[in-house]
């Protein structure tokens, strides 16, 4: 039902398909986010069963560290 070519799958073609509109800035990491969870929710209203397809570590990135100076 949502399958779509490979190369439509840019956030803005998705929403498009959905009837929706993007909220927000484009590129900015959290309304980037709102509208894939917009996404998300509309497919599971639809009846959509959606599945994990890769798994991030879950220790996340490694804490920054201070840069070394030379003298």
């Amino acid at each position: 039902l949502y399958q779509v070519p490979r190369n439509q799958t840019k956030l803005t073609i998705m929403l498009e398909k959905l009837g929706m509109n993007y909220d927000g800035r484009p590129h900015s990491g959290l309304d980037d986010s709102k509208n894939i969870a917009r996404i998300a929710v509309r497919i599971m209203h639809a009846g959509q069963l959606m599945t994990v397809s890769s798994l991030a570590p879950l220790e996340g990135a490694p804490a920054p560290q201070m840069p070394r100076y030379r003298n």
